[in-house]
């Protein structure tokens, strides 16, 4: 693996881990996650699937780890995992378009959702939910799809020059 590539990656989880952490959960516990921003530009940018392992582990294990959701562990590497995956995929899907800001904002809206999915539905089968999930879904599910919406379109032309200048990443 390219040491470029792996500290790149590394950077990009370690931003995600601070955000995570920083942010509080004010859903029953949940929280916008932030670090699925990031795990999707590292994506957007290397898309290789050990590139996406690693991002999905890396990513799962730390949410878990600063997850403010009762039991909330488990279900984060669940989450992290499938959602790395499913979003890799759609970015292979929509390779010919993978580099437009657009894009990238609609597949960082489609990605979040999935994960809410994900991980609702593993919390709920593994430790229950403290609430309905509609209601967990609304609350801090569909705000997270904005925010990380939000974040993905201002940060990811930013990072993209950064790429380009450092001559990193797969296709930017």
């Amino acid at each position: 693996m390219n040491t470029k590539v792996l500290v790149s990656l590394s950077l990009l989880v370690g931003i995600g881990a601070a955000l995570h952490l920083a942010i509080p959960g004010f859903i029953l516990g949940m929280k916008p996650d932030m670090m699925l921003t990031m795990a999707f530009l590292a994506i957007i940018l290397f898309p290789e699937k050990k590139n996406v392992f690693l991002v999905a582990i890396a990513s799962g294990i730390i949410s878990g780890l600063t997850s403010s959701f009762p039991g909330g562990f488990i279900p984060n590497i669940i989450d992290k995992f499938v959602t790395a995956f499913v979003f890799y995929f759609l970015v292979m899907a929509f390779k010919k378009h993978a580099g437009s800001i657009v894009t990238a904002g609609i597949l960082t809206a489609v990605g979040t959702l999935i994960s809410g999915v994900v991980f609702l539905t593993s919390a709920y089968f593994i430790v229950g939910l403290p609430g309905a999930f509609v209601g967990m879904f609304a609350g801090a599910v569909l705000p997270a799809t904005v925010l990380n919406t939000v974040a993905v379109i201002i940060l990811y032309p930013i990072v993209t020059r950064i790429m380009k200048k450092s001559n990193t990443a797969a296709h930017v």
